[in-house]
């Protein structure tokens, strides 16, 4: 594992990390039979019953996993 040779000092520290941003995610927003629902592109999305349990997990269309 590579160790530094010298210290590195507190204002260049905090400068790297002051590059570190939290980015807002980009949220899509569909209506199925009339609900709004939103969510994260190039994700798989929970499918739910009429009841509101999670049956099983969905990507473009398809069946990808089961919950």
């Amino acid at each position: 594992m590579a160790v530094p040779k010298r210290k590195k000092s507190r204002s260049r520290t905090h400068a790297r990390r002051s590059q570190w941003k939290a980015e807002v995610p980009t949220l899509v927003k569909t209506v199925e039979n009339g609900r709004v629902t939103y969510s994260v592109p190039h994700r798989a999305r929970v499918v739910e019953d009429s009841a509101g349990t999670p049956m099983f997990l969905e990507y473009k269309g398809r069946m990808v996993a089961d919950i």
